[in-house]
């Protein structure tokens, strides 16, 4: 699976970017540098990201630094797909 293409699309969803966000490299800023990436679409995101991958966050690795850029949200849901 290649978990960057599975984040950018449930990124794109969430955010209603219309395929805009399938572009994104791993180096492309997302909090405060996409408008559409507020309170509530990160709410939104999250969930897709949950439901999608079929994991729980834990709160405590949802803060700035995890939305940094798409490479830092990669790293999150990297750190929950893998086996411990």
């Amino acid at each position: 699976m290649d978990l960057m293409k599975h984040v950018l699309r449930v990124l794109d969803d969430a955010l209603h970017l219309q395929e805009q966000a399938l572009a994104f490299d791993v180096n492309t800023p997302l909090l405060g540098s996409l408008p559409e990436l507020d309170s509530m679409a990160a709410v939104a995101l999250i969930t897709g990201l949950e439901n999608h991958f079929g994991v729980t966050f834990d709160e405590a690795d949802l803060n700035a630094d995890t939305f940094a850029t798409v490479g830092s949200l990669c790293r999150l849901v990297q750190a929950y797909v893998s086996p411990p």
